[in-house]
Formats: structure tokens, C-alpha cells, sequence
């Protein structure tokens, strides 16, 4: 017999496990299907054990330059990579915990498998074939097996995977995803990254650190191509500084496998081909929806380059099924499927004055050395949509707390309407910006102008002092600077 439940979410992910609690918490009657580990690729493999490998990273770079901070530190300090991923690892297994208890806590059940989508309102659930992540934390005792389940709406939360590019597939030894690059058996002493985004450079980060020769290799004329050319222009400085070798403009064309290397042609931006060998290659060239072999097709749920299509409260084409996350589309950030999930969730709930998704308002970070974070339009889209604008930036070489905290390689920009004084983006580049951001996304939420912004207090001494002088000096009116 079917199981019968209001809502069923495919996939336990942040934006799956969080539409699975407030569903619950509304009073619904929900189940969330998952094949290989609660809490998605997030918590797993991505967003929190990558930056546990950052915050060694991290240590690492403040040990070898204590002499700076006036400190002496007997002995030599070397990174033990053992060590480092098994406290990544063991914070990874943390987080899928913390989320098994969530489920149990809103008696939300846990269905254990492959979903498929047969008819609009039921799922049949069959035997995994992925195996589950090690080390795997206790499931859930409300866990559910194999079988037909029946739901009013069906939520298809199944995220991405990485993006392969044909003759250049990643296999698992020589050429790594983020998965084989976050467990390394050993460190390599040289390594190409093929791609800049997100994933890209934080893994350049975190190898350099580590002391590997990085070459990064990018097709798009800048670092981080998504962000503010300005921003991404300071960024790469700061990477070339710290001994990275950048290649802009330029692609993989062909890569050669040795015994326990690679050497990638590379087709530079005046169209001679250098060669490149490193022992081992990470592919970051994006990601893509699972959206192959859950029933789909065969339902008539349209589907455009490989996400699912969705209007602002993540409905489909055809009625009681959705999706949110990765899976519907960019951006493809955590963040922004959580917010998707909630919205979804109080649709279907009939909650009244629910928001569409505003992806103009989804701040965006990366967390390399120096991070990266920003939210809204970049100066060029600015210009592009033809608004008359004012910029402001201020550096963080002015401000007191940056340089106390030998941390003064930073700088912040801001771009207002100038008839509105709407403030319509703000990049950030600098120790601690992906904590900063979160004050421009309120502003931008709550409608600030520039008057208001420059009416709030900002502590003294901090970093975040950066950004009201930033918002100043768009209007010819910074004090430190």
C-alpha cells in the first residue's frame, strides 16, 4: 500500500531538508527521500567540510608568518594532510548527524533510497545504488524503506553534480572533482586547476597555502568572471602575490596522462598552445541538475539545459510537483535553496503575502585569501541596464582594524542609483567580507538609501567601518580616505 503524506521531498540537501522542517512545522504531513547521505552535497562534500579544510589553511598561513604578530614559534610547522581531512571529515559526518536529528525532532520521515516520479502525486522508492559517505552517522530511527509513497505535492530537490567536459572527464586519480580534491591521499606538488569559479579558487586557495604550485586556467577574461571586475582584478593581484600562476582567456584543450601526472595543452588567449604539466588536475568547470532518471520525461516536467524550470514559488509545468535548489537552476548556492525551500513550502501551505525568490537579493561568497563576497549588480551590468549611478569604494589599507589585524589587503565598492540613492550592489574583496555582505543584503532587503546608510552607527574599531565609509565616498564624502 502507499504511504500517504501532504508534502515528499526528493533529496535531503539545504534546500530538501529545510522545506522538509517547515513543512512540518506548518502542520504537514512530510517525508524526505534520500540515496546516499542526509544533509546533500553541502554539508558533505562542499560548503562546510571545504571550509574546514580552509580554516587549517588558514592557521597554517598565520603559523609560518607569526614573526609578523611579534611571536616565536620554536620548531618547524608543516601541515599534517592526514589529520586536516580527517577533521574535515569528522565535521562532515557532524553535519549529517545534526541533520537526522532535525528529521527525528520534526517527526519529518526518512525514506531511504531512489525516488521515482511515476504519476503526479506518487513516488516509487527503490534500493539505492550510491554508496553512503564514510564515515556515515547513525540514520534516523524514522527511517522508511523501499516502496510506493503518495504525496499531494512533490518537492524535487536532487541538486547538482560536477560538470565533466568531453575528453577532459575527470577519474577520481589524476584529474579530481571537488570530491577526490577534498580527501587527498597524498599532496601533490603541483596542481592545475581548469576553472575560477567558486569551487575553482577555493581549491587553488587552499593548495597554495598548503605550499603546492597552482596554475589556474580560465576562459573567461577575469578570476571569479560572476563578480565585479574590479573586485576580481584586486583578487588576482593578491593570488599572483601568494605564487599562483593565472591563465586568462585560455582553455584546456587536451590533457595527457602519465603515470602519476598530466600535461594539459592550453590554448593561451593569443592561440599558441603551451604545455602544462602537474601531478594532478582539478576540473571546476560548474555543475549540472540531476534531473536524469526520476520520472521527468516521462511526466512532461520542461526541463531547460539541464535544470528544471520553475516560476518565483519553485511551481512547475505540471501541478503538485516543484523543485528547488541546484536542480532549478542558478544560482546554485546553498543560501539561496534554503530561501527557495521556505517559499515553496508557504505557497503550498497557503500562507498568505508570500515573496518570490528576488535573485538580484542572494549575496554570493567565496571564501579563498583574500574571500570574495557581493550582492546585486555588478558597476558593469549597472551601466549595461543604462542607470545613472554613483560608485564608492574604500580600501581597507585606511582602516584601523584591517591593519591592527595585519589584514589591510581589501576594499570595498558600492553602487547606488543616483536619482534613487537605491543602493543596487556591493562588492567586497578582503579578510572576512563573506561575514560583512550579510549588512548590504539587509540594507538592499529593507529598501536603505544612501541617507540612511549613512545615518547608521558602525563600531569603531571594525572592518565593517569599511562600509559605511565606502557608501561616504560614493558621495564625495569619505572621512578616513
Amino acid at each position: 500500500m502507499a504511504e500517504n503524506y501532504d508534502v515528499i521531498i526528493i533529496g535531503s540537501g539545504p534546500g530538501g531538508y529545510i522545506a522538509a522542517i517547515r513543512a512540518a512545522q506548518l502542520g504537514l504531513k512530510t517525508a524526505v527521500v534520500e540515496r546516499e547521505h542526509l544533509a546533500g552535497i553541502c554539508s558533505n562534500w562542499g560548503c562546510i567540510p571545504t571550509k574546514a579544510l580552509l580554516r587549517s589553511a588558514e592557521v597554517l598561513h598565520l603559523a609560518e608568518h607569526a614573526k609578523n604578530y611579534g611571536l616565536k614559534l620554536e620548531g618547524s610547522i608543516s601541515p599534517d594532510l592526514k589529520a586536516i581531512v580527517d577533521r574535515s571529515r569528522g565535521i562532515a559526518q557532524r553535519m549529517n548527524g545534526g541533520v537526522g536529528f532535525l528529521m527525528k525532532k520534526n517527526k519529518v520521515d526518512v525514506i531511504w533510497g531512489e525516488a521515482k516520479l511515476t504519476k503526479p502525486g506518487q513516488i516509487v522508492v527503490t534500493k539505492s545504488s550510491k554508496k553512503p559517505m564514510e564515515p556515515q552517522a547513525p540514520l534516523p530511527k524514522n527511517t522508511l524503506g523501499e516502496g510506493t509513497y503518495s504525496a499531494k505535492h512533490i518537492i524535487v530537490a536532487t541538486g547538482a553534480r560536477p560538470r565533466a567536459l568531453p575528453g577532459i572527464e575527470p577519474d577520481g586519480k589524476l584529474i579530481w572533482t571537488y570530491f577526490e580534491a577534498m580527501v587527498p591521499p597524498e599532496m601533490p606538488k603541483s596542481l592545475l586547476v581548469m576553472g575560477s569559479g567558486a569551487i575553482g579558487i577555493e581549491f587553488a586557495s587552499f593548495y597554495r597555502t598548503m605550499g603546492v604550485d597552482v596554475t589556474v586556467v580560465e576562459v573567461m577574461p577575469a578570476v571569479m568572471p560572476v563578480e565585479d571586475a574590479e573586485i576580481s582584478a584586486f583578487a588576482k593581484k593578491q593570488f599572483e602575490k601568494q605564487g599562483m600562476k593565472i591563465h586568462l582567456e585560455a582553455k584546456v584543450t587536451k590533457v595527457e596522462k602519465g603515470a602519476n601526472s598530466i600535461t594539459a595543452h592550453v590554448e593561451m588567449k593569443d592561440g599558441k598552445v603551451e604545455k602544462i604539466t602537474a601531478d594532478r588536475m582539478i576540473s571546476a568547470v560548474g555543475v549540472q541538475g540531476n534531473i536524469e532518471n526520476i520520472g521527468l520525461e516521462a511526466l512532461g516536467v520542461k526541463t531547460d539545459r539541464g535544470c528544471i524550470v520553475i516560476d518565483g514559488y519553485g511551481k512547475t509545468n505540471v501541478p503538485g510537483i516543484y523543485a528547488i535548489g541546484d536542480v532549478a537552476g542558478p544560482p546554485m548556492l546553498a543560501h539561496k535553496a534554503e530561501h527557495e525551500a521556505v517559499i515553496c513550502v508557504e505557497k503550498i501551505a497557503g500562507l498568505p503575502n508570500v515573496h518570490p525568490m528576488d535573485k538580484l537579493k542572494i549575496p554570493g561568497c567565496t571564501y579563498c585569501n583574500p574571500q570574495v563576497a557581493s550582492v546585486g549588480l555588478t558597476e558593469a551590468k549597472a551601466k549595461a541596464e543604462g542607470k545613472d549611478i554613483r560608485v564608492g569604494r574604500f580600501p581597507f589599507v585606511a582602516n584601523g582594524k584591517a591593519i591592527a589585524l595585519g589584514e589591510d589587503q581589501g576594499m570595498v565598492k558600492t553602487i547606488f542609483d543616483k536619482k534613487t540613492g537605491q543602493l543596487l550592489g556591493a562588492h567586497l574583496v578582503g579578510a572576512e567580507v563573506t561575514e560583512l555582505i550579510q549588512g548590504f543584503v539587509v540594507a538592499m532587503n529593507l529598501e536603505t538609501t544612501e541617507e540612511e546608510l549613512m545615518h547608521t552607527i558602525f563600531p569603531h574599531p571594525t572592518i565593517s567601518e569599511t562600509m559605511k565609509e565606502s557608501v561616504l565616498d560614493a558621495y564625495g564624502r569619505a572621512l578616513n580616505a
